[in-house]
């Protein structure tokens, strides 16, 4: 049984996690790694550069979508294709477990199920503009 007192917290804890996750991702890809260094990146995997920069965009977006609660429902099923993105270009080819050389697919892949499950059981305290819910 879920309690009604305490979910709304437990989503808002889940929700600020997984947008501090995204910021600090994006980060990576700004002050270390740089927007060019990326783009290069990207295209070492075969992917077109300015995919990198669409995806630093997208991770900003969706981070400070999920933080500060603006449709975190819908923001956290459109923050999917971008690990979705990682785990076939990136992890996938490097096994399983996240301690192998490149990362596995085994961080990325639970990151989805956390966004999952925040879209399953709603925006959380403090959102400030809540998914519409259609009945």
């Amino acid at each position: 049984m879920t309690d009604i007192r305490t979910a709304p917290y437990a989503a808002l804890i889940l929700r600020v996690a997984l947008g501090l996750l995204f910021l600090a991702h994006a980060g990576l890809k700004i002050f270390v790694f740089t927007p060019a260094g990326t783009a290069g990146f990207f295209g070492s995997l075969g992917l077109p550069g300015w995919l990198a920069y669409v995806t630093i965009v997208w991770e900003l977006a969706g981070a400070v979508a999920l933080i500060l609660g603006i449709w975190p429902r819908l923001a956290a099923i459109v923050m999917i294709p971008v690990l979705l993105g990682a785990i076939f270009t990136v992890h996938g080819p490097a096994g399983f477990f996240f301690d192998n050389a490149k990362g596995g697919w085994e961080f990325p892949a639970f990151w989805i199920v956390g966004l999952i499950v925040l879209a399953l059981i709603g925006d959380g305290a403090a959102a400030l503009r809540p998914t519409p819910v259609r009945r």
